[in-house]
């Protein structure tokens, strides 16, 4: 219970080390992030939480957009003594972490984003607006396709069948408030020059991870606090880091070991 929802979540590995919260994407779970724990649980503290609206935690009405998802989370990492972490998102994950950085610098000791939801532009952003209308319409149904296309031919047998399910049984209010909280919203840094602004003003070191070369390009650009650093990972599906788990595993250590 994090005193504003009740937030499911899973610690792991010793009391006292290094803290790492591994935060999931759109219509995920922490599920997603349990090999990676594992692993990372022998010389880490690793917090796993369901975010507001997905897994089992509470689905509220209302509210469930990333900004309101990053504030959960600075109040689990408090009262669990986690903090500050070395954060961790995909996707949609990926901006939380960073709205985390940005609005709770206290709680975050560094960042690492792996394909995440912040610079949008061009036919990507011109097409939101159907996106949202179809997602308000038919919400998991509608998301379930585009999960369907994002991974790599060669993924892992069975990934793709279980991130549908994921995005299948998340609620539809939540798929729909969820996107437009990305996106659209009043406040939404998911779009490029909205993105820029919030990534200027991360304190923080950060390690973000792209799949499209221009996006990497693009985001080396906006680094300001020395030691971050932008990866291009080609080759890739978006789910990159359950495709690539033990290389992503190897890359989370080695950075929480240098920024720790």
């Amino acid at each position: 219970m994090t005193g504003r929802v009740a937030l499911f979540h899973t610690v792991l590995g010793p009391v006292g080390a290094p803290a790492i919260l591994l935060v999931h994407g759109w219509g995920g779970d922490g599920r997603e992030w349990s090999p990676h724990a594992e692993a990372l649980a022998e010389r880490f503290r690793v917090v796993v939480p369901d975010l507001r609206g997905h897994g089992r935690s509470t689905v509220p009405a209302q509210g469930n957009t990333p900004t309101e998802m990053a504030d959960d989370l600075a109040v689990l990492t408090r009262d669990l003594a986690a903090g500050p972490v070395i954060a961790v998102g995909h996707s949609m994950g990926g901006q939380v972490v960073n709205l985390l950085a940005v609005r709770h610098p206290y709680a975050v000791r560094s960042v690492v984003a792996l394909d995440p939801a912040h610079g949008a532009h061009g036919a990507e952003v011109d097409g939101i607006p159907a996106r949202l209308a179809e997602y308000r319409a038919e919400g998991a149904r509608a998301a379930a396709a585009f999960v369907a296309g994002a991974f790599a031919p060669d993924a892992p047998a069975g990934l793709r069948t279980a991130h549908v399910r994921t995005m299948l049984g998340t609620p539809d209010h939540v798929v729909a408030q969820a996107y437009a909280g990305m996106y659209t919203d009043p406040g939404a840094v998911g779009i490029r020059p909205h993105s820029e602004a919030y990534l200027g003003r991360r304190p923080q070191p950060a390690l973000t991870v792209w799949t499209s070369e221009e996006a990497a390009a693009w985001e080396r650009g906006t680094l300001r606090v020395p030691g971050s650093r932008v990866e291009h990972w080609a080759g890739t599906g978006h789910y990159l880091h359950e495709e690539r788990t033990e290389h992503t595993v190897r890359l989370l250590t080695a950075w929480a070991t240098t920024t720790g």
